[in-house]
């Protein structure tokens, strides 16, 4: 089958599969992944300006610039409750109580 495609005797992996009644939609593809080679599978090619390029540059830079600053905040916030409730313990109030104290 795999030699069949790479000879060119079927047009498509779709059209080897109905040739030889094959019901998985993904038999041909893993054999031709096991046995053949990938210029035998279709393949996706995504063409960009230098524009869209430095976009997704940007916006993945922008991202880890927000991962981050959310860790940061996260781990501020964590540390301000360790903190409140270790100034609670030393007063001996309750956490709960001394948040619903008016300043």
């Amino acid at each position: 089958m795999v030699d069949e495609l790479a000879r060119g005797r079927h047009r498509s992996i779709e059209s080897a599969r109905r040739a030889y009644g094959i019901r998985g939609s993904m038999t041909i593809t893993h054999w031709v992944r096991r046995y053949g080679s990938s210029d035998l599978l279709p393949k996706r090619i995504r063409i960009e300006t230098m524009k869209e390029t430095n976009e997704l540059k940007e916006a993945r830079k922008r991202i880890r610039e927000l991962e981050t600053a959310l860790a940061n905040a996260h781990i501020e916030n964590c540390l301000e409750r360790g903190f409140l409730k270790t100034a609670c313990i030393r007063l001996g109030e309750n956490v709960e109580d001394f948040k619903k104290k008016p300043i």
